[in-house]
């Protein structure tokens, strides 16, 4: 049985979807504040979080980043659920970590596909790609615990980040386009914003240089190894 955690301030909207949960089979957490969220998905590590942004004292992004933090919830499948749908919101979730993000007013039936799809992905991630042991770049991808590892430093990645760099690490120079990495990484039930993809391209480089990842303008992305990193041809 999956266990969800729901935190949100409005009791109605979490009574409903706790209902529509429940009925479907999952285990449903609920908290009404940020802190009461926190506390419970350290203590029960859900599948799935499903986070209000606005929220009195301590909104949704803050949870997330303090979620992220933490040892024990870092990896967590955190998903932003709000009625504020403008892009900034968006961007500032994902740059907290949030693996997903869903507007508001959603039905409960469009809901549940959507966690199903996730599930489905979270279940998926440790095989659906071929991913080289040692890549020429320098970065090891530890997929058991998604660790990577760049020039002898560990570097932690949330879920859909380190998904991203192994699909586009596993054929280094193939361009990925936009759709594909959609699908691959997200899957085709996932819905998820116009600037999802561009705000973890970001947050990779960010991590791991400028040099690895290029823009392939109108197509996609591709992994690129860097000129200095490069082994000698024998």
């Amino acid at each position: 049985m999956h266990t969800i955690l729901l935190i949100d301030d409005e009791d109605d909207i979490r009574d409903l979807l706790e209902y529509n949960l429940v009925k479907e089979g999952y285990n449903v957490l609920s908290a009404n504040n940020g802190a009461k969220g926190i506390e419970l998905a350290k203590k029960h590590l859900p599948d799935i979080i499903l986070l209000d942004v606005m929220m009195p004292e301590m909104d949704g992004v803050e949870v997330c980043e303090q979620l992220r933090a933490d040892e024990s919830t870092k990896n967590l499948f955190i998903c932003f659920l709000s009625a504020r749908n403008e892009d900034y919101s968006q961007i500032a979730g994902l740059e907290a970590g949030a693996d997903d993000y869903i507007a508001k007013p959603i039905k409960p039936r469009v809901l549940i596909s959507k966690l199903k799809a996730m599930l489905r992905r979270g279940a998926m991630s440790n095989d659906q790609f071929e991913i080289p042991e040692d890549v020429e770049s320098g970065l090891i991808i530890d997929r058991d615990r998604y660790v990577v590892i760049k020039d002898g430093e560990q570097i932690h990645f949330p879920r859909k980040e380190f998904e991203l760099l192994a699909l586009l690490s596993s054929k280094p120079e193939k361009v990925f386009d936009r759709e594909v990495i959609l699908e691959k990484v997200w899957g085709d039930g996932v819905v998820v914003g116009d600037r999802t993809i561009d705000v973890h391209i970001r947050k990779l480089r960010e991590k791991i240089g400028d040099d690895y990842i290029k823009t392939v303008k109108g197509v996609g992305y591709k992994f690129k190894q860097p000129k200095s990193k490069k082994k000698k041809s024998k």
